[in-house]
């Protein structure tokens, strides 16, 4: 069974973003995309590179990659639910469209950019007339006939939802079922008994089996930290809802106002996510401290500012 969990956007940045394991990006970026648009052969523009993260160059842990026929991709893991994800994925599809063009360059010079995001939480509206839930591709149309007419063709993007892949390991029928749930089930496979359905795929079985032999001791040592910030992060919040929640129907129903309870859950929230997201930061900065972790690598680890770990680290010291 893997031991390491591949949604942890540390690990997935090594798995699909080394050059060792491009025929692994190449084959889940073939199973997401159409048949008629299959790359061959991939290009890494920002290949994972532990001195890079630990000097805060790779702060953000997306894959961008270019292939032989100059289409560009930028594939991303978001574990942490944001609300406002589409808004950013759009910014990340604009930035790399804008890094294609050097200075004297012409904008015939644009190429396609696809923009891959898998989502460890549910974001795009239910609709019944969806035949896979899980995932969904977007496109410019034109909105008088309906269609793609293809006069815009250098726009798509595409959300993965891990949550709302529901299907069996006997019901895994293609290239996307598997790598959707070896990205969602990876602790329940083992490289040694695996269903049939999977033992046919070369990419799956390397992936399986790179998975949990990837990491060299201080790698391994940021993964556990990278991921049990993201699970403190969710556990505040998730507790934070709860008792804004909670907090909220309490002055609500001693006001008997609607709007007393409307304005109680929204204080209660915020008030709780802030507190528990300053904790949460707090443990997680001393804990990597303790590991022998310097400034620097806290802040590629947290996102936080040299300034607040200076500042927490010299409260702890008081």
């Amino acid at each position: 069974m893997c031991y390491i969990n591949p949604k942890v956007d540390f690990a997935f940045k090594k798995l699909f973003g080394s050059e060792e394991n491009k025929d692994l990006l190449i084959s889940l970026i073939n199973a997401i995309i159409s048949k008629e648009q299959q790359v061959a052969d991939i290009e890494l523009k920002n290949p994972y590179n532990l001195a890079d993260y630990q000097a805060g160059k790779m702060s953000i842990l997306d894959i961008k990659a270019c292939d032989s026929q100059g289409r560009w991709f930028n594939i991303e893991m978001q574990v942490g639910e944001d609300l406002l994800f589409d808004k950013r994925a759009i910014y990340y599809w604009a930035k790399l469209v804008t890094e294609q063009l050097g200075k004297g360059m012409l904008y015939k010079q644009l190429t396609k950019t696809i923009s891959i995001n898998i989502l460890d939480f549910n974001f795009v509206p239910d609709n019944p007339k969806n035949k896979t839930p899980f995932h969904n591709c977007y496109k410019i149309a034109n909105t008088t006939t309906g269609e793609d007419d293809g006069l815009h063709d250098v726009f798509e993007l595409h959300y993965l939802e891990l949550r709302k892949f529901e299907k069996s390991f006997n019901e895994v029928n293609n290239a996307l079922d598997r790598w959707l749930s070896f990205l969602s089930k990876a602790h329940e496979l083992d490289k040694n008994n695996l269903p049939n359905n999977f033992a046919g795929d070369p990419q799956i079985i390397k992936a399986i089996q790179a998975v949990d032999r990837m990491f060299d001791e201080e790698e391994r040592r940021v993964y556990d930290i990278r991921k049990q910030s993201l699970m403190e992060v969710e556990n505040k919040i998730a507790n934070a809802e709860e008792k804004g929640l909670r907090k909220g129907m309490q002055r609500g129903l001693e006001k008997g106002l609607e709007k007393g309870l409307e304005k109680g859950i929204e204080k209660g929230i915020e008030k709780g996510i802030e507190q528990g997201i300053e904790k949460n930061q707090q443990n997680t900065v001393l804990r990597a401290h303790e590991q022998g972790l310097n400034s620097d690598m806290i802040a590629s680890v947290t996102g936080l500012s040299l300034e607040t770990i200076q500042q927490i680290l010299t409260n702890e010291g008081k």
